[in-house]
């Protein structure tokens, strides 16, 4: 009889518990993984609203010098208003993707202006903004790390079934597009 029961406790054992128990830890990785990509994304954020207010400055300094260069101003002007509304994390991430891509614009077109180049304030300003698109990269990527990891694991067998029953979904990656990739050309 003790047999019985001892072989009955096993049983229960192994077709209650330890499932209960592989549910529990899948569920605290998700959070705990899940937290560290929102964690990364917030380090993004530090690193895009340093440059979000270097950006005034550095255009100030530029309309100086290039006065007929009004359209890259105004559209510097509306991504950095698209990227301040921005309330999802898609939609931050395609307004900083603008962002990047009107900023771009303009340091081509720095090109063509060397008494602006030769500008102590732009100078520093664009020290600044050199420094601070690095630590964006370097962001960008632990957040890409984290967040794959996180996909990683929400995708995979049994995290994937467990990951619906939760209610997980996957997060975006921050990555650039194909416009961001081509240097832009700037054309008088």
């Amino acid at each position: 009889m003790r047999k019985l029961i001892a072989v009955i406790v096993i049983v229960v054992l192994i077709v209650v518990i330890i499932p209960v128990i592989t549910i529990i830890s899948y569920y605290n990785r998700f959070v705990t993984m899940e937290e560290t990509a929102k964690n990364q994304w917030a380090q993004v954020e530090s690193q895009l609203k340093r440059r979000f207010d270097l950006i005034p400055n550095l255009v100030e300094t530029a309309k100086g010098y290039m006065t007929h260069e009004r359209e890259v101003f105004t559209n510097i002007a509306e991504a950095r208003a698209k990227l301040a509304g921005a309330t999802t994390l898609k939609d931050k991430i395609e307004g900083e993707r603008g962002l990047g891509m009107v900023l771009g614009r303009l340091l081509a077109l720095v090109e063509n202006y060397p008494q602006l180049k030769a500008n102590e304030n732009f100078l520093k300003l664009m020290d600044q903004l050199e420094g601070t698109e690095n630590r964006i990269a370097v962001e960008r990527m632990r957040y890409n790390e984290s967040v794959r990891a996180y996909n990683t694991l929400i995708k995979r067998f049994p995290g994937n079934i467990l990951a619906r029953w939760f209610g997980r979904e996957a997060l975006p990656y921050f990555k650039t597009v194909e416009e961001e990739e081509t240097v832009p050309e700037v054309r008088f």
